[in-house]
């Protein structure tokens, strides 16, 4: 399985391309004011400060957080991804100026990371449980590899490489070497990208020891913490050593516990060595976790980690509405799981997951104007409750500009860069469609040159047309039927045809020729959704959806006091597309209710039961990803429902 580059695709439907235009003109300069310093109002960034006082070019002391350095790392593989389907040589000299003074940092054995350059290099790897060198790296790693694909500038890789050898030659299982792996993983899945690039054996066998050594007893890292009087902010919680998904090796987990962004990171490495061992034991593990997550640990918006305490997953069917943390870099990160786990099995079922967390909960975490961003991705807001209840201050009611732990936006910003490398894939005699994302394709499957267009209004309709824009050729084109369409019909050239899907994907091989054409209808109508039983806080509610986006109830449209709210579950839903509302979007309208019993005494807290009073209203529902982008108020995903 092979991702196309995105130098092979032209992405330019209106929703995507919109938004890789925003991250191109907007997101990506504005990111790189902010990691210079220079957003007014925003918190500091000090990361590239960091740099160029690690290579002596400055005075100055360490600033920020200690994995600062991965923020300029992301921002690169963004701009990377940018430079292949937009050349830019101004874009490209700013980036290479970055380069520049990240590699200015570099040590003569290759090791990178600005922390202990400034602070100290004696304690470097003294820490690997907390201070991120290697999740550093891993992003490190990746930018360097989305770069050199762009620009074939080997600068940055190269630096990637001498520090990857630096790592080699400390970590490992021999005698001698030191039997560590990091305490945030992201190095595991970026040795294997870098892997595909090089075909270097060394960068797959070292992914493949910091996956089968993590949680080998005696415990790493609870030797680590002794033998260095290290701190173990944990020692107290219920996951413990598990916070780091260390406590146990990885193939005798079978559900996600501990940090919810490092478990999905670990996850898809553990996805990505298993296909290119062939390891099927690591493979059940990666179907194991994949089955609890996605089936017992899951907001419907695909925002996973319910918990602030530790950013973390808790326990099967923990998911609150109004205390939810779901960061934004775990819904990517799940995303990236889900590519993984697709590449070995080609099974629709990974990408109705990643679809659903891209139109949801990642997209989400950006405004749409690409200047503030959302760490936290609730779905149920009252303002009052985050500004004074302790236990809900994470919840915020607008996007901030920025971050002191600034990992959300840049993490954004790449995997937007790159989106059309999810939607099509190929494998041997077969080009997959994985998103209904317009565009023009122009790419190799099975030795022969082809060229495809796809045309649609995705998400806001269901109809796709596909059109073959070069001379004939022979292959399997793959259509991914979307879990949330009940109703579809699939044509070529005008004739209705009848193919059972295999995987949730309709295979339809022939010797394509050109101007022949395909056309898909998948019925989208807004649904009502329930919650499994075990989740208590949706127990008598309804979500409302319409094809991939999930919908919600906002104060702008529909007052305050949405919990007051209910609708019945047969009610009738009205679309309408409102091009001038949150940069185009289709609402919809249903009759509803609100209560409103005006016989209680303000100073009555609790009475007898009386039957409710209700008044019929008319409710207004916009896609969740673009709420908090008008004025601060409540919002609610979920509301009651009668029968």
């Amino acid at each position: 399985m092979k991702l196309l580059s995105m130098k092979e695709i032209r992405i330019k439907d209106k929703f995507f391309s919109e938004y890789m235009h925003l991250i191109r003109g907007r997101v990506i300069p504005y990111q790189w004011e902010a990691l210079n310093d220079r957003v007014e109002g925003a918190q500091p960034s000090y990361c590239m400060q960091n740099f160029k006082v690690a290579a002596g070019k400055i005075p100055g002391k360490f600033m920020g957080m200690v994995f600062q350095d991965s923020d300029v790392y992301k921002w690169l593989e963004a701009v990377g991804y940018s430079l292949m389907w937009s050349p830019d040589p101004e874009l490209e000299k700013i980036a290479d100026g970055a380069v520049d003074d990240i590699c200015a940092a570099q040590q003569p054995d290759g090791y990178l990371n600005t922390y202990y350059i400034i602070n100290g290099l004696d304690k470097r790897f003294t820490n690997l449980k907390d201070n991120h060198e290697l999740y550093c790296l891993g992003h490190m790693t990746e930018a360097a590899v989305v770069y050199y694909q762009a620009t074939g500038k080997r600068k940055f890789m190269d630096a990637a490489l001498r520090y990857i050898d630096c790592v080699d030659n400390i970590f490992g299982s021999e005698q001698g070497k030191l039997h560590g792996y990091p305490g945030h993983e992201v190095i595991e899945m970026a040795l294997v990208r870098l892997y595909e690039v090089t075909k270097e054996k060394m960068h797959l066998a070292l992914a493949e020891y910091f996956i089968d050594e993590r949680g080998k007893q005696p415990l790493f890292f609870e030797e680590e913490t002794i033998r260095n009087q290290n701190n173990f902010h944990w020692r107290d919680s219920y996951f413990k050593y598990q916070y780091y998904q260390a406590g146990k090796e990885v193939r005798l987990f079978d559900k996600a516990e501990g940090h919810a962004v490092r478990g999905v990171y670990l996850y898809s490495g553990m996805a990505a060595v298993a296909k290119e061992t062939g390891d099927e034991e690591l493979f059940r593990a990666c179907e194991r976790l994949w089955d609890n997550v996605t089936g017992k640990q899951m907001y419907i918006t695909g925002a996973i980690g319910p918990s602030s305490y530790g950013e973390s997953f808790t326990f099967d069917y923990d998911l609150p509405n109004d205390t939810v943390y779901g960061e934004t870099c775990a819904a990517v990160g799940l995303i990236f799981f889900a590519r993984r786990m697709f590449e070995i099995t080609k099974d629709s079922r990974y990408m109705n997951v990643l679809e659903r967390v891209l139109f949801n909960g990642a997209i989400s975490g950006m405004s749409l104007d690409g200047t503030k961003f959302f760490y936290v991705n609730p779905l149920e807001v009252v303002p009052e409750a985050s500004d004074k209840d302790h236990n809900k201050s994470h919840v915020k009611v607008e996007r901030q500009k920025w971050f002191g732990c600034a990992c959300c936006p840049p993490n954004i910003a790449r995997l937007l860069s790159s989106i059309g490398s999810y939607a099509y894939t190929k494998t041997g005699d077969c080009f997959f469609m994985n998103l209904y994302i317009g565009g023009d394709m122009n790419t190799t499957v099975h030795g022969q040159e082809i060229g495809i267009k796809v045309r649609t209004d995705y998400p806001w309709d269901g109809k796709v047309k596909i059109s073959f824009t070069r001379e004939e050729a022979e292959f399997s084109y793959a259509l991914r039927v979307p879990d949330w369409c009940g109703d579809y019909e699939i044509a070529v050239n005008g004739e209705r045809v009848n193919v059972k899907p295999v995987k949730g994907y309709v295979y339809l091989k022939r010797k394509w020729k050109k101007e022949d054409e395909i056309t898909c209808n998948f019925k989208m109508e807004a649904v009502l959704n329930q919650a499994n039983p075990n989740v208590r806080e949706d127990m008598g509610k309804v979500a409302v959806s319409r094809g991939p986006l999930v919908y919600c109830l906002e104060e702008a449209d529909n007052g305050a006091d949405l919990h007051q709210i209910r609708i019945h579950r047969d009610t009738a839903f009205a679309e309408q597309y409102e091009k001038d509302l949150l940069k185009g979007v289709v609402t919809l309208t249903c009759e509803g209710e609100k209560q409103t019993d005006t016989d209680w005494n303000e100073n009555t807290l609790y009475r007898p039961y009386k039957e409710p009073v209700y008044e019929k209203k008319i409710l207004k529902w916009i896609p969740y990803y673009s709420w908090a982008n008008r004025n601060a108020g409540e919002m609610s995903v979920w509301v009651r429902a009668d029968s």
